[in-house]
């Protein structure tokens, strides 16, 4: 079933609702909530390294390159390798323009250097840097790759929907993110996933060829 008309129909209401969202946990969710796990500040910095940007672009673009040999050596991608293939794509590219854009325009310092270092949480036009904090990069990137999942592969909503709420939590808890910076990277990143979704499947005539 094509869900573009749908998805159309939904998508203003739900960016609506982000912006609202975001709007009022930056005015005040943001600094209590960080403030509340401020003593996590550095504390996490195994993990954070374990589940670094540049390790999970790696393997996404590791996983992108084999499957695009895979499909050169036997001509074909099975409708999970497909779906696998776009949504690291997909993922990557979301990833890149939203710390290679998106970061340095709204320049948002992150909680470390709010808490710790007495930077002003707020926005700082064209000033920022890729260690900015507002949007996400790690909410863009895993969302990407999940709407991707979720729209080719139906059956995969609710586990992926529970894992990428469980990383909004755990970027909150660990202290490296605000709240407003996790619904925004959510946002970006589950839209253009679903989007990139949607016209794979019309593209590729997704529904007749893997019924």
């Amino acid at each position: 079933m094509n869900l573009l008309p749908t998805a159309r129909q939904i998508w203003p209401i739900l960016f609506l609702a982000c912006v609202a969202a975001g709007v009022l946990s930056f005015i005040y969710l943001d600094l209590p909530v960080a403030r509340l796990f401020v003593q996590n500040v550095g504390r996490m910095d195994n993990l954070s390294a374990g589940l670094g940007s540049a390790i999970l672009l790696s393997i996404e673009g590791m996983t992108a390159l084999s499957l695009i040999g895979l499909r050169l050596m036997r001509g074909r991608l099975s409708r999970f390798e497909e779906a696998l293939a776009l949504a690291s794509l997909t993922s990557m590219c979301v990833y890149a323009i939203n710390d290679g854009v998106l970061k340095l325009f709204f320049g948002v310092p992150n909680p470390a250097s709010v808490l710790l270092a007495g930077a002003h949480h707020g926005p700082h036009l064209f000033g920022g840097t890729q260690t900015a904090s507002f949007p996400s990069g790690h909410m863009a990137l895993a969302g990407s790759f999940g709407g991707v999942f979720m729209t080719l592969v139906p059956r995969s909503r609710w586990p992926l929907s529970i894992l990428l709420f469980a990383g909004a939590g755990l970027l909150i808890i660990g202290d490296w993110h605000f709240v407003s910076d996790v619904i925004a990277g959510s946002f970006i990143g589950v839209s253009t996933g679903v989007l990139a979704g949607e016209l794979w499947r019309v593209h590729s005539k997704w529904d007749a060829t893997n019924p």
